[in-house]
This record gives structure tokens, sequence and C-alpha cells, in this order.
């Protein structure tokens, strides 16, 4: 891989929440070349990193020290999207709530002003129901993916997986639909 895959891929194993800069990787390879557990070949403008014979015995004396380290690194980006994912319901009932109030207020002013407010509460409700349903899929969502990942991390997702997936999260979107039928 060149140097600004391997910041993306670490990226990706800690889930977006650390994403090492280019001033933290480039010097960690040129150590690790120095030291003989990687080489750098030159692809067009890019420095290609590549593990030698000694790099991956490295890696395999110390497989239950990253074992150790990788299943850390799961838990906390796991605790950390959790947290996360806490904040973030939190942040939208509030705001769904200084919704509804604004919208009272609103619906008080124009009341007060003489104005027709018949069609503001019924899209108020519509709104909320559609902004809790939105909420319910993202949620579902990201907590799926984490499952998925988690999975993954211990060896092949089991046979029939996306299969099954695909049928049931269809049977349930046409439940969904139907409920407008």
């Amino acid at each position: 891989m060149h140097g600004y895959e391997l910041i993306l891929e670490l990226g990706s194993l800690f889930g977006g929440t650390y994403i090492p800069s280019a001033g933290t990787i480039y010097p960690r390879l040129g150590k690790l070349e120095e030291e003989g557990l990687v080489t750098k070949s030159t692809d067009g403008r890019k420095t290609v990193y590549e593990i030698t014979d000694a790099g991956r015995a490295e890696l395999e004396s110390r497989r239950s020290e990253l074992d150790g380290i990788e299943s850390d690194v799961t838990d906390s980006v796991r605790r950390l999207a959790d947290e996360v994912r806490s904040s973030v319901n939190d942040a939208m009932k509030t705001l769904k709530a200084d919704l509804a109030a604004a919208a009272r207020e609103a619906t008080q002013e124009a009341k007060a002003a003489g104005r027709s407010t018949k069609m503001q509460p019924q899209r108020v409700t519509i709104n909320n129901q559609l902004q809790e349903a939105e909420m319910i899929v993202n949620d579902f969502r990201h907590q799926l993916r984490a499952d998925l990942r988690t999975m993954a991390a211990k060896g092949p997702l089991p046979e029939g997986a996306a299969e099954l997936l695909r049928s049931q999260l269809g049977a349930v979107r046409s439940a969904v639909r139907s409920l407008t039928s």
C-alpha cells in the first residue's frame, strides 16, 4: 500500500474515530524500513510500502500482543460509537422538543394575528413522525454495521447472512409500505 492507503485503512480500523496524519504515518514507515520490516518502491508518483519476510516474522512473533491491541481498539471504538449515538439521540430528542415548542408558539402567534392554523399542527406531527422513523432506521443501520464488523473481525460472515438481510429488510420495507395502502 502507499501511505495514503495505510491512513485510510487505519482510519477504517478505528471506525473513523481516529485517522492518523501523514506526519504520524510516514515517520513510522521510515522507521520500519530502517529496521528492515518494510520496503518501499516507487509506482509512478506514489511510494508503495510492502512488508518483508522479517516484518511478517515480527508480526507473527507478536500475534497475541496484536490481537489484544485489536480487541482493545474494537472495544474502544464500540464504546465511543455508543457514546456518540447516545449523545446524538439525546440531541435529537431535545431538538424535537424545541421544534414542537416553536410550532406551538408559531400557532399561538398565528391565532393572535388572526391567521388560520389548521394545517400547521398536522404538518408538525407528520414531520415528527418522519424524523423519528428516520432516526430509528439510522440507529438500526449503525448498530447492524457495528455487529457485522464485529462478526467479520472474528472470521468470515456466516453463509447466507447477506441474503437473510436482503429478504428480512425487504419484508420490513413491504410491511411499512403496506401501512399506507
